[in-house]
């Protein structure tokens, strides 16, 4: 494989990856925690605004994600940060899971992408900056 078809399939493969931050991201600023099972209004407030808050920063990771694209290749400081990001908090999620029981499929999904998906994909731009840079 070229290294510019490598970059294309990470560009295209980050691009589908990022629809899950801004997606639920964008929907649980719109809807609260209302978006979890068995959860429905009126929140405590102090809730509310946390988990707003924290949908912001998920829909602010996949658009600085997004912003990579164009030039994937020469974006590993922001892709290393943003992975660390993803990845502790993913952390958080299996400490959930370990304290608090076995969460619905949806955060179970979010644990394959936080620990298992980022990771590699981090990895994936690293593999496609050397190659992308090699003469």
């Amino acid at each position: 494989m070229t290294p510019a078809l490598e970059r294309r399939l990470l560009q295209a493969s980050v691009a589908l990856a990022s629809t899950v931050s801004l997606t639920m991201g964008g929907l649980s600023i719109l809807r609260s925690a209302d978006i979890l099972q068995g959860m429905s209004p009126p929140f405590p407030v102090d809730l509310d605004s946390h988990y707003r808050y924290l949908s912001g920063l998920l829909l602010g990771i996949g658009l600085v994600f997004l912003s990579t694209l164009p030039r994937i290749e020469t974006k590993q400081i922001v892709f290393r940060t943003l992975g660390a990001i993803i990845v502790v908090g993913g952390l958080g999620r299996l400490w959930s899971l370990i304290d608090a029981g076995v969460p619905s499929a949806g955060h179970q999904f979010g644990l394959v992408m936080e620990l298992i998906v980022t990771p590699l994909i981090v990895m994936w731009q690293s593999r496609v900056a050397r190659r992308c840079a090699a003469p």
